[in-house]
């Protein structure tokens, strides 16, 4: 059993994602008909939850045109402009539960974008977030995630860019890509729109991780905060495990370890957490 079990104080709900979680719960008392564009979080618990209670989830501009009737709930990781302009021609009660961090980044690609820049969005592509960041930009915006895409961009680019971030993109990795983009002598316009609380995650997991015998990082597998903060843990500590439920412990081997720590995404009910602990504490 392990003797020392640490747990991050940043771990669980972030501010944008618990605001989203409320709005939608406080919308179902009130409205007959609730959808969310995407699913609200990447937690399968929550959505299971809110499935039951008759929530639908649109995914697509052609599934949401074809709703008559309704209240449309933005999720926190923000859509693209043209899905409120859809909302706004169905006649739909739209009620925007964007993170405040996300609709800053929305402001900040409009406005560059109208004055010639080209927008590079630093991030993962085919998350949600970006591709609403993406649907801001009134003119060229291209994605990087890495070295080797830069190199790719460089080749199209004109000289002057502004650079923002996904809000969950490792901290580190964002300075070390601007960097780059700095050396290339563009006229940059850089701003770091990690939010707070990412950062904030990001750097107390790092810490855990460098103190401790092994490492549990709770979240769901489609959930990019989380996947970050698994790569920042592993690479501090080898043993690093990547769960979603307290189930996934049954065949880790903690009996082994002195000291465990525990961190988990922004997605992760707290619930799920406390049982992580719990299940550690008495099994292990």
């Amino acid at each position: 059993m392990p003797k020392d079990i640490t747990i991050a104080k940043s771990a669980g709900f972030c501010f944008g994602v618990r605001r989203a979680i409320d709005t939608v719960y406080e919308q179902i008392k009130t409205e007959a008909r609730v959808y969310t564009y995407g699913p609200i979080i990447h937690n399968q618990e929550v959505i299971n939850d809110l499935a039951a209670k008759d929530v639908k989830i649109i995914n697509s501009l052609d599934e949401l045109e074809a709703i008559k009737m309704g209240t449309i709930v933005i999720r926190s990781h923000g859509v693209a402009k043209l899905v409120y302009e859809a909302i706004k021609r169905q006649q739909l009660k739209c009620i925007d539960a964007t993170c405040p961090f996300v609709k800053k980044i929305h402001r900040i690609v409009e406005q560059a974008s109208n004055e010639g820049r080209h927008i590079v969005i630093i991030g993962d592509e085919k998350h949600p977030e970006v591709e609403g960041i993406k649907g801001w930009c009134n003119g060229p915006v291209s994605i990087v995630g890495n070295s080797t895409e830069i190199a790719a961009f460089s080749a199209k680019c004109n000289k002057r860019i502004c650079i923002v971030a996904q809000t969950t993109f490792n901290y580190n990795k964002f300075q070390e890509l601007v960097e780059i983009f700095n050396e290339k002598m563009y006229d940059n316009n850089v701003v770091n729109t990690i939010c707070n609380a990412t950062e904030e995650r990001q750097t107390e997991a790092k810490s855990i991780a460098e103190k401790v015998d092994a490492m549990i990082v709770v979240g769901d597998r489609h959930s990019s905060n989380t996947q970050k903060l698994y790569d920042i843990c592993k690479k501090e500590c080898k043993n690093t495990y990547y769960i979603q439920t307290p189930i996934d412990l049954e065949s880790k081997p903690f009996q082994s370890f002195s000291h465990v720590g525990i961190t988990a995404g922004a997605s992760t009910p707290n619930n799920i957490i406390e049982e992580v602990q719990k299940n550690v504490r008495i099994k292990f």
